[in-house]
């Protein structure tokens, strides 16, 4: 468990946000950016709004607050991509607004748009317990934008026969990932792990 929190604080140390993995988010928010200064009537709206679109992604891995890592499926990725374009092309659509206006909404979105993402990802999470026994499934992670995978153990066994079969598939899994870990992260492991630091456990990945 001391493992996972380590590694859960590394990923959002280092992580940028989940939307800027998405294909259309470079062209959509440099849209966004560049059209600004055409939303509000007051001038110190501008940079105001400016420093939260340029901050977007940044701020987004802050307000997540996961205790898992940052991990997002294509499909769920997609859907909370299109639900945020939708919302700040509709913002976008309007002429001229009052001042405070516009960066208000540009906070609602933002908040709407952390909902939706930490929904998508503990919704995958919830899905994939569902199974029985180790089971994975394909994503995306937040932190590089690199294809990576999450596995879990499902509890939906309806025989002895199936939790003998889950429990013998999370020993070899087990077994299979203490193989595969470098020596390099061996440092990260339950015996050396009552001392480490954050600062222990960085240093330890950065020469993996």
């Amino acid at each position: 468990m001391a493992l996972l929190l380590c590694l859960v604080c590394l990923t959002a140390a280092l992580a940028q946000g989940c939307l800027h993995c998405h294909s259309n988010f470079s062209k959509k928010f440099s849209f966004y950016r560049q059209h600004v200064n055409f939303k509000s009537w007051w001038v110190g709206d501008i940079p105001v709004s400016g420093a939260l679109l340029t901050d977007w992604s940044d701020d987004t891995m802050k307000e997540l607050h996961l205790a898992i890592p940052a991990e997002i499926t294509r499909e769920k990725l997609d859907q909370v991509a299109t639900a945020v374009y939708q919302m700040m092309d509709q913002l976008y659509q309007g002429k001229m607004y009052f001042p405070g206006y516009f960066p208000n909404e540009l906070r609602n979105i933002f908040r709407e748009q952390v909902h939706l993402i930490q929904n998508a990802i503990i919704e995958s999470r919830i899905d994939c317990q569902h199974h029985c026994g180790i089971f994975q499934y394909e994503t995306i992670s937040c932190n590089n934008c690199t294809d990576s995978h999450v596995a879990c153990f499902g509890y939906n066994c309806e025989s002895s026969q199936q939790w003998e079969s889950a429990v013998q598939g999370l020993l070899s899994y087990i077994n299979n990932w203490h193989n595969l870990v470098s020596p390099a992260l061996r440092c990260l492991e339950p015996p050396h792990l009552a001392n480490l630091t954050l600062e222990d456990a960085a240093e330890c990945l950065k020469q993996h």
